[in-house]
């Protein structure tokens, strides 16, 4: 699933490598699995990519066999199907979270990424990730014990004065034991997504070769 992913983001022709990331790659896949059909232009915008930029995109996602594009639109592939399925059962959607102390920035998407606790060392790389993306940073947590903390600071109530926040992550992205969530903070909404969707697809990678 991961090299399908990372091969979408490669430049199938000599030229500029693509202007989207494994983070557009799994959005796209959203977008696209959650109809039965998807145009160009409303993936354009859901993206947030140009036009030109996204006729690349679909044109890479059905060179790997993802998708099939008709006039009706673009649906995914039988093997798409297999791909959003399996990405599902690994990455949640993003939620949006109201800043505080834990972020780094006005705007703040979690992601939630299944028993990959195991794989996180400090959450420097998940916050270099995201700051790669364009993103402002990222907060990594670790669901251990019914409870989240961050990495290295088990011990140290992390939510004190934010428990509300807490409880948000828990009801709306419940977290079974050693999953992690990453929260993305940016300057606007997009980028804080971004941020935090790169951060779990490198949790992903780390997953894959453990």
């Amino acid at each position: 699933m991961l090299s399908t992913i990372e091969r979408v983001t490669r430049k199938i022709a000599p030229g500029r490598a693509p202007s989207f990331t494994e983070a557009h790659v799994i959005k796209a896949l959203k977008i696209i699995g959650g109809r039965e059909a998807v145009g160009r232009i409303r993936l354009s915008k859901e993206l947030e990519l140009g036009e030109g930029v996204t006729r690349t995109l679909v044109k890479h996602l059905k060179n790997e066999g993802i998708i099939e594009v008709s006039r009706s639109g673009i649906v995914l592939s039988e093997y798409g199907e297999k791909l959003f399925s399996d990405l599902g059962s690994r990455i949640s959607e993003g939620v949006e979270v109201p800043p505080s102390p834990l972020t780094v920035g006005p705007f703040n998407i979690a992601v939630l990424v299944r028993d990959a606790a195991g794989v996180v060392k400090m959450g420097l790389e998940q916050r270099d990730t995201a700051i790669k993306a364009g993103a402002l940073g990222a907060t990594t947590l670790i669901f251990s014990r019914n409870r989240l903390t961050m990495p290295s600071m088990e011990k140290i109530d992390v939510f004190k004065g934010i428990s509300s926040i807490h409880e948000m992550l828990i009801s709306k992205l419940n977290p079974k034991e050693n999953d992690v969530i990453v929260i993305g903070s940016g300057e606007n909404k997009r980028l804080a997504e971004l941020g935090a969707k790169m951060a779990a697809f490198e949790l992903l990678t780390r997953l894959a070769s453990a």
